[in-house]
């Protein structure tokens, strides 16, 4: 696990191995992109190159100090995450809290971090702090963070991962050095998640385009909701204004969780990308490609502004779901009610 590992991000890698080689590294980086794309696995790397005794500015990835840096072990390396997120890695227990594990990064985190950082390395003469989900810091601690940037301690290189950098206050992002991570080729995802999950060819590829570009995501895509992904669509298709109680059970079918509605949220939207390339007659890019026959009968009885109209729709939901906390269930009876009663 070094920089030279991170696969299908050459802008961002040629950018941080030209600051390593030529000493120019700088004491902020902000590693912005979607997630799931290798920013935290560029983070590592850069921790790694920069720490290293063996390989110094590139890393090996072999020696004592690269092994423990991949392990979120080394004692000049700090790891900053969200408590959620430590739970769901397996890094700590429930029982560790008192009530429930925050989604937040807390100001208190912030200040132990600085502590951390006032204090001589122990093995390696530059300190790394890795801030994971760095976009979850709230008010309070982006503002304690901001004295860090402004008067950083010698000798530290601090990283930013965030798959949302605007959430982060303007003062942070203007005071860090920017590498963006673009999403990874679709047919790198596909072949990755096709080995690591045994799937079909077409399985795999249709996983690939729904995670817009994020292997983590691709790989964490429930396979039996895809399997299912012909019933969903073609009951949302046959979904009318006049059927309220119909729209009602398919809300109540998908939206039982945030995660089930956002993965049926995901599938509409590309299957609306899909009626378009039908009524664009580029059918050769479609997703669902067993599906090119309704593709091209919606699109025929769908006018350009009610597919854009509809795209927005299912984008607006999802991002009530997935950020504003919004009820999955009470969103999607929402989005159809405005989509089949007010006019789709």
């Amino acid at each position: 696990m070094t920089l030279a590992s991170v696969q299908g991000q050459p802008r961002a890698m040629d950018a941080l191995q030209s600051a390593l080689r030529t000493g120019s590294v700088h004491h902020a980086y902000l590693f912005a992109g979607p997630e799931g794309v290798g920013k935290e696995l560029a983070a590592v790397g850069l921790a790694q190159a920069l720490t290293c005794p063996e390989a110094p500015e590139v890393g090996c990835g072999r020696c004592a100090s690269c092994v423990r840096i991949a392990k979120g072990l080394h004692p000049d390396v700090t790891y900053v995450m969200p408590d959620d997120e430590r739970v769901s890695r397996g890094l700590a227990g429930r029982s560790d809290f008192t009530g429930t594990p925050s989604r937040e990064l807390r100001v208190e985190q912030i200040r132990q971090l600085q502590e951390r950082l006032a204090l001589r390395g122990l093995e390696s003469k530059r300190k790394v702090a890795i801030i994971v989900s760095a976009e979850q810091m709230n008010v309070q601690a982006q503002n304690a963070f901001l004295k860090t940037l402004e008067e950083p301690p010698s000798e530290t290189t601090l990283i930013l991962v965030a798959s949302a950098m605007d959430r982060l206050l303007p003062t942070i992002r203007s005071r860090c050095s920017k590498v963006h991570f673009a999403p990874l080729p679709v047919e790198m995802v596909a072949e990755h998640v096709r080995e690591a999950r045994k799937l079909d060819a077409d399985t795999a590829a249709l996983a690939a385009v729904m995670s817009g570009g994020s292997l983590g995501r691709a790989l964490a895509l429930d396979v039996k909701a895809l399997a299912q992904r012909k019933d969903v669509i073609t009951a949302f298709e046959s979904l009318r204004g006049n059927d309220i109680p119909g729209l009602l059970r398919f809300a109540e079918g998908h939206g039982g969780s945030r995660e089930d509605a956002d993965t049926t949220l995901e599938l509409l939207l590309l299957w609306t990308r899909d009626v378009a390339l039908a009524k664009a007659e580029a059918e050769a890019g479609m997703a669902n490609r067993d599906l090119k026959a309704l593709a091209a009968e919606v699109a025929g009885r769908t006018s350009e502004a009610a597919l854009h109209r509809r795209n927005a729709l299912l984008e607006s939901a999802r991002v009530a779901i997935g950020t504003r906390n919004g009820a999955p269930r009470l969103q999607l009876e929402r989005l159809l009610i405005e989509l089949c009663v007010e006019g789709r």
